[in-house]
């Protein structure tokens, strides 16, 4: 085991010592992103179905409010996408040494947050509307 500085120099303890974790928690991370990534396509495309079928089959106002159980619908998709995509900022960032990279978490935790702020809101009024 070296001095405090050639771990520093190497990438610190848990870079140098112990790179199979370090490794596994990058696949870890990968594999989050792409369960984030897989759930918003997902939602997507529930979304397109429902709004067609509502736009298809729907009159008056029968179609906005499937249209508006869609939007909901497609809006807890998103927010669930969004807490992975934390889930994985988290992982990444925890696992660099770079002081902007903790910073631009920082950044991106505090817009991810405001997006899922406004889009619970919203996702609230429409629920409100539909009388759920």
């Amino acid at each position: 085991m070296g001095s405090l500085v050639d771990l520093e120099l190497e990438g610190g303890i848990l870079h140098g010592q112990f790179s199979w974790l370090v490794e596994l928690l990058e696949w870890a991370a990968a594999i989050v992103d792409i369960a984030a990534v897989v759930l918003i396509l997902l939602g997507a495309v529930r979304f397109i179905i429902g709004v067609s079928g509502a736009e298809i089959f729907g009159r008056g106002s029968e179609r906005v409010n499937r249209t508006n159980r869609e939007r909901i619908e497609l809006g807890r998709y998103i927010l669930a996408s969004l807490e992975l995509f934390i889930v994985s900022d988290i992982i990444h960032t925890a696992l660099s040494l770079a002081f902007s990279d903790l910073m631009f978490l920082g950044l991106l935790v505090v817009i991810r947050s405001i997006t899922s702020f406004f889009l619970d809101r919203e996702l609230e009024q429409l629920k409100k509307d539909l009388g759920e």
